[in-house]
């Protein structure tokens, strides 16, 4: 193991549309922003959001940035994933909120239960029921 090495910091995501990012994580999802920023010289906003495990997630904006592909699959970064206690309430949660979301899966191998759904800029993202 790398020395020292103590867990995830943060997740970096560059979105599309900063406002409506910004309102799909702080209010569908509910993260408590800790820091915003607008940085001139990049014309570009960074938005440090909280995750209840004392990770971050970071939201960029940056002007025409080229789009991900997240289908078919390409290499690199596949999901996100945040861990729910509840998987049928956040699921009524989003659903709510007019968020589409897959069927409900089983891992195979964990037997836990898993669903997912995107972000404003199709990013996929699963929610894994705890244990």
């Amino acid at each position: 193991m790398l020395p020292g090495l103590k867990g995830l910091h943060h997740v970096a995501l560059i979105v599309s549309d900063y406002q409506t990012s910004k309102a799909f994580y702080t209010q569908v999802l509910g993260l408590p922003v800790l820091a915003e920023h607008f940085r001139a010289e990049r014309h570009s906003w960074k938005l440090d959001l909280s995750l209840p495990c004392g990770a971050r997630l970071e939201l960029f904006s940056f002007p025409s940035a080229p789009a991900r592909l997240s289908y078919p699959e390409a290499c690199g970064l596949r999901h996100l994933a945040f861990e729910v206690s509840d998987l049928d309430k956040a699921l009524d949660h989003l659903q709510s909120r007019g968020v589409a979301t897959e069927a409900v899966r089983v891992d195979e191998v964990t037997g836990r239960r898993f669903c997912f759904f995107a972000d404003p800029d199709g990013l996929p993202l699963e929610l894994y029921q705890a244990g």
